[in-house]
């Protein structure tokens, strides 16, 4: 039996601060509408834009995440699922709304780009109930340059009967680019 899917992946820009609540059971979530652009050019050269905008939907640590790190116009990466939820207006109607279900995030812009604001280069994952991990990762950055150091397995090590105490480690220190606020 084949497996569906219901994926989905985009960027954008925040539209405005995202509006963080809790559930009466205590479960953040937070919503959010994200803007992505969408440009091409046409036959007869002309150019075009269209913006789609989507709401977004974190949950629990995830959604108090979003809250604290993403602001107006903030960049971002959002992984989920799509949701349509319906309900009845006061005039007896029934609505209907689509939404995305956060289970990723990744902030796009740096710290500078965002006006000091949100972390940069930082990926948020949550579990897939809607739960994040612990801590933020920083995402992996591609190596400055250079080449990778070696070790020279053709010279061996010198051999010692007894091993002095190693040396206690320095803390490596934070660059500001390092910091996730």
């Amino acid at each position: 039996m084949a497996k569906d899917l219901n994926k989905v992946q985009l960027t954008g820009r925040l539209g405005a601060d995202p509006e963080p609540r809790y559930t009466s059971q205590g479960s953040a979530v937070t919503t959010f509408r994200v803007a992505s652009n969408r440009r091409w050019k046409s036959a007869d050269g002309e150019d075009h834009e269209e913006t789609e905008w989507f709401r977004i939907v974190a949950w629990n640590k995830l959604g108090e995440i979003c809250a604290k790190y993403l602001t107006k116009g903030s960049r971002v990466y959002i992984e989920g699922r799509m949701q349509t939820r319906s309900w009845q207006d006061q005039e007896g109607q029934t609505r209907y709304t689509s939404e995305v279900i956060a289970n990723d995030m990744i902030i796009l812009d740096s710290r500078r780009e965002n006006g000091g604001g949100g972390g940069g280069d930082f990926e948020f994952d949550a579990e897939p109930e809607g739960e994040a991990d612990p801590a933020p990762a920083p995402a992996r950055r591609a190596p400055s340059g250079g080449s990778p150091a070696r070790s020279n397995a053709s010279t061996p090590a010198p051999r010692s009967s007894t091993r002095p105490a190693p040396a206690p480690r320095a803390k490596p220190s934070l660059d500001e680019e390092d910091l996730p606020f």
